[in-house]
Formats: C-alpha cells, structure tokens, sequence
C-alpha cells in the first residue's frame, strides 16, 4: 500500500515537473517574440524620424 502511495505522489511531481518545463519554454519562446517585436518597432521609428530629418535639411537646402 505505502508503495502505491509514494509511486502516485512520485507520479504527480512528475506531472508537474514536465508541466513546469513545458510552460518555462514556452515563456521564453515568448519572451524572445515579444524581444523582437520591440526592436523592430523601434528600428522602424528611428528610420521614421531620421527620413524626417534628412526631408527637413533637404527643404531647407531646395
């Protein structure tokens, strides 16, 4: 009986053990999306501002 007992709780950390791994993975599957999400928004807001610039001097030149 003691064996059955420690061989369902031996089971059930398991379970959460693969459950806990499974979801640190997935967290950081997310964490690099959202990483790159970022600096691709702002690459793009830099390359805005600095097409704004360079418009700007050329009217100032024209």
């Amino acid at each position: 009986m003691f064996n059955a007992v420690l061989e369902n709780a031996c089971s059930e950390q398991g379970a959460r053990m693969s459950a806990m791994d499974s979801s640190s993975r997935n967290a950081g599957d997310m964490l690099d999306r959202l990483t790159l999400t970022y600096n691709r928004t702002r690459q793009a807001s830099i390359t805005t501002e600095l097409i704004e610039i360079i418009s700007g001097a050329s009217a100032l030149e024209g």
